[in-house]
């Protein structure tokens, strides 16, 4: 037993009993005679068992299925009556030499490639210079060639195609099955995706599968230059610090990225690649759901992740009302609108419109926060706006630092006064 009670030292006292967190110990009576023997708990009600030639004892018990040798039982014990053996566990760590060269999952949604899948070959093509290694997508659906030129052209170096009917949109398990095979089969030393809903859905059981560590929603990616191992990093602590991840014992070294945080580099047509067709058992395309209709989201504005401005509102807004002011500019403007967490949480925009650490990464040209204050967790979605606009009428918001522009004042007089002058001067 990994824990155990020492019956000669024990008093029952119950110091161990109150000293577990996870109620684990009860006192119960022993008999310590040669005679029948019988466990109760104290207090329980029953009727004693007694012989003339047996004494009882109160000891303590330990439940197995409650303990979990946190140790807490054993410090509090004066009688030094515990006794836990802890037994390291075995890990076997795989051989990672053989691990080559930088993966991305290629997204794919009706047919055509996610420009999440372009912004991770730009940066997963820095990467591999730094590692003196090839970029490879990998791209699963039906009838997709026609897209496999660009993809080269923006970075891929390798394309492994698998194209089957049944894989034309997304599913969690053939998805799954396909990846998980193809990794087993070339063994890349990093697996890059988007933090989109169909990649985080598909990775973590990728990662699960096949036993590697994941990093999700990453907002920098780079090499370590004396180890070449792969340095995360992504927001923490309600994104009060940047913690950098790395897992220097496992393979693929696996991340997923936000929409927006890097760039994709530009196309370059003279690039050549290869396409690598693969299939496999088609028991590894079944899947146990099945997809009855994909039914695409009506915007009434621009949408968020692709916009060029974005006009954001926060608390600062005070009511869903007034998020007509941010409507009627982002109109003029041919933006998106966009919100803080707060604006969500108080039940003023849909989720669908938050920006930040919990929403979306947005990259646009121009970014209008209106009453944002400017915490972490909303900077980490919008910080690589090429020109970010703040209005607040506390000029010691944070928004402030980050800002390209600042105007300090009234929103409700500012956004209005801005509407109109972008009004008279679009119409020249």
């Amino acid at each position: 037993m990994p824990i155990s009670i020492i019956i000669e030292k024990c008093t029952g006292c119950t110091l161990c009993v109150k000293a577990c967190p996870f109620d684990a110990i009860r006192i119960m009576d022993k008999l310590d005679s040669s005679g029948s023997a019988s466990d109760k708990p104290e207090g329980d009600g029953s009727a004693s068992f007694s012989q003339s030639h047996s004494r009882s004892h109160k000891k303590a018990v330990i439940d197995l299925n409650k303990c979990t040798l946190c140790g807490a039982c054993k410090e509090a014990c004066k009688f030094k009556a515990i006794l836990i053996e802890k037994t390291p566990a075995k890990c076997d760590l795989p051989d990672i030499k053989d691990y080559k060269g930088i993966w991305v999952f290629i997204e794919q949604k009706n047919g055509r490639v996610q420009s999440v899948s372009y912004e991770l070959l730009g940066k997963a093509q820095e990467l591999a210079r730094k590692l003196n290694c090839q970029v490879s997508g990998v791209l699963i659906g039906n009838k997709l060639e026609d897209q496999l030129d660009e993809l080269i052209f923006c970075g891929a170096d390798n394309i492994y195609l698998v194209e089957d009917p049944t894989l034309a949109n997304f599913q969690d398990e053939p998805y799954t099955n396909i990846l998980v095979e193809l990794v087993k089969k070339y063994k890349p030393e990093i697996l890059l995706c988007g933090a989109t809903n169909i990649g985080r859905s598909l990775i973590s059981r990728v990662a699960i599968n096949i036993k590697a560590g994941l990093t999700a929603d990453c907002t920098g990616l780079d090499i370590e230059p004396d180890k070449k191992i792969l340095l995360q990093t992504r927001p923490a602590f309600g994104g009060n610090i940047m913690a950098t991840i790395i897992s220097p014992n496992y393979r693929p070294q696996m991340a997923t990225v936000r929409h927006k945080v890097f760039a994709p580099m530009p196309a370059d047509k003279k690039r050549k690649g290869r396409i690598i067709k693969e299939s496999f058992d088609r028991s590894l395309y079944v899947s146990r759901t099945k997809l009855l209709d994909i039914i695409e989201e009506i915007e009434s504005t621009v949408n968020l992740s692709e916009a060029d401005i974005i006009v954001s509102g926060g608390r600062g807004m005070g009511g869903a009302e007034n998020f007509k002011l941010l409507e009627e500019l982002a109109h003029v403007l041919g933006a998106a609108v966009g919100s803080s967490r707060a604006a969500v949480d108080n039940g003023w925009m849909p989720y669908s419109h938050q920006v930040g650490q919990t929403g979306r990464t947005v990259a646009p040209k121009i970014y209008i926060a209106c009453g944002i204050s400017g915490q972490i967790q909303h900077l980490v979605g919008m910080q690589s706006s090429k020109i970010i606009i703040a209005i607040n009428k506390d000029p010691e918001a944070p928004i402030f630092k980050l800002a390209t522009y600042g105007i300090v004042g009234d929103l409700f007089q500012v956004v209005p006064a801005l509407t109109q002058a972008f009004k008279t001067t679009l119409r020249k």
